[in-house]
């Protein structure tokens, strides 16, 4: 692989939204500059057919031009690509010239709108014939689906392709309008039922709260993190104030505890460990009130986890094993993830022994899995296959005895969030894994295949730059630090270019 991709800089600030202007108004350089322009109608047709990442568009640009070439028998059309650099440059409307003659022809088949019209500013009420596409292409799913910044925006709570809403989706005035009295609606529905707690408020709460761990893995937290808030006060202030039975309080409970758990790893997701422990500690009692074991042990879970990334090794192992002891009676997938947590921990204290048990206890448990209510919740109240794969990968990397089987191990997990469903999926985990095959690569000498591993992690936008991601990110800079002899200019470049993703965290976008 040659050095070109190594030469480029990732964004060394993120720029605040200029007055009057929405993010979709405004374009980034390459030196990290906000620049204010019109959108392009090329940019606004892109938008609304949900084009937006490059992965998608590229499809559709070579589907088109493979449609062409056999339309108009012209074979120079065929296998006609786009790269990313230039979609970029189409997409952020830093075009002073006609693309060529071929491309032309491709995006005006695309659009059913001439180039010179999709590259200049977009008219204020597009007509409806302009926004018609003339070729429609069946959605694929993209080889690498770690998100866009406009994709992590735009996406429903369920999925890349669900139709169901979240609260606070869409960028029209509309939609944030829809957004908010749905908000409005929950509240009231809570009042009106009086001090007693009713079905209708206690159904509604719970299907916020299941839309919520559904969508936590899969999107951006600043467009999470408002909601979660909100029903977090809810639950508590009902369960302070109101009138609630022996079995809705045990649901309201574990709702609480579910939305306490969710806003624990948005403080760690942010950098926050203390405050992380705080809200988990707060789902523990809900837990325990709840009197629900599988809660008890996700909690725990949970605790874990923040300890590992908080370079609390041994603090982790602890609340793993409390963990396992809580979940005696759990056959849902926490046991699988309690195992899971212990080989990482153990890999980064240096004990190979007791890693490899741990991940032969994960094995064990997700032979014997039957899953429980909290997997009925999905998203974060699961541990899917996938992930398990990527915490093997990661507590064999780390532990660093068998760099071969740590690289195969990555390639799986890698391979595995390519290929998961909708369920499955998350960006934080597969960009774990990837940055663990990077580090695997990096200790076989593999620099360049080290770099292209890491790729789809630095072109991450702000809002998805997370704590673990950040973290994940600055162990490969130090594994390059230590390696970077041999690994000269392009290493150097590399390293400079984590330093600059890790300066923007998620935390930034926070106030």
């Amino acid at each position: 692989m040659s050095t070109a991709i190594l030469a480029g800089r990732r964004l060394k600030g993120f720029p605040a939204e200029l007055p009057g202007l929405s993010s979709e108004q405004m374009n980034v350089d390459r030196r990290g500059s906000a620049v204010a322009q019109d959108p392009t109608l090329l940019r606004v047709l892109t938008l609304q057919r949900h084009w937006q990442v490059h992965e998608t568009f590229r499809l559709r640009f070579e589907a088109t031009a493979n449609r062409l070439a056999q339309e108009d028998d012209d074979p120079r059309l065929e296998g006609l690509s786009v790269s990313k650099r230039q979609f970029e440059r189409w997409y952020g409307g830093a075009v002073k010239t006609r693309p060529y003659p071929d491309l032309c022809r491709v995006l005006e088949a695309m659009f059913g709108v001439s180039v010179d019209l999709l590259l200049a500013p977009a008219p204020d009420r597009p007509s409806p014939e302009v926004v018609a596409p003339s070729f429609v292409v069946p959605p694929a799913r993209p080889a690498s689906v770690l998100l866009s910044s406009e994709q992590a925006h735009v996406l429903p709570a369920g999925d890349p392709f669900s139709i169901e809403t979240r609260f606070d989706a869409g960028t029209t005035e509309l939609e944030r309008q829809v957004a908010m009295a749905a908000r409005r609606a929950l509240r009231f529905t809570a009042m009106a039922e009086g001090s007693s707690v009713g079905p209708e408020t206690l159904g509604q709460i719970h299907d916020e709260v299941r839309r919520l761990t559904a969508a936590y893995p899969r999107l951006a937290l600043p467009t999470l993190l408002g909601d979660l808030v909100e029903v977090q006060d809810l639950t508590f202030r009902l369960l302070e104030h109101g009138r609630v039975k022996p079995l809705q309080a045990r649901d309201l409970y574990l709702l609480a505890g579910i939305t306490s758990g969710m806003l624990a790893k948005a403080s760690h997701d942010l950098g926050n460990p203390s405050a992380a422990m705080m809200q988990a500690r707060t789902a523990y009692v809900c837990a325990d009130n709840a009197d629900h074991h599988a809660m008890r042990a996700w909690v725990r879970s949970l605790q874990s986890l923040i300890s590992y990334w908080a370079g609390r090794p041994a603090e982790a192992i602890d609340y793993a094993t409390l963990g396992q002891s809580a979940a005696s009676s759990v056959r849902g997938t926490t046991s699988v993830w309690l195992a899971s947590l212990s080989a990482r921990a153990n890999a980064l204290l240096g004990d190979g022994e007791a890693t490899r048990a741990a991940i032969q206890r994960a094995e064990d448990a997700r032979a014997a899995v039957q899953l429980d209510d909290l997997d009925g919740f999905g998203g974060i109240m699961t541990f899917p296959v996938p992930r398990q794969l990527y915490y093997v990968a990661e507590a064999t990397v780390t532990l660093g005895e068998d760099p071969t089987l740590g690289e195969s191990q990555s390639q799986t997990a890698v391979a595995a969030y390519r290929s998961a469903s909708e369920d499955e999926w998350a960006f934080g985990d597969e960009a774990g894994a990837q940055t663990d095959l990077a580090l695997a690569r990096i200790s076989r000498g593999e620099f360049e295949g080290a770099a292209e591993a890491v790729r789809p992690v630095l072109d991450l936008p702000v809002e998805q730059r997370n704590f673990g991601i950040t973290s994940s990110a600055q162990r490969v800079h130090s594994a390059l630090h230590a390696d970077g002899r041999r690994g000269g200019g392009p290493i150097t470049s590399l390293r400079e270019e984590i330093e600059a993703f890790t300066a923007t965290p998620t935390s930034v976008l926070i106030r």
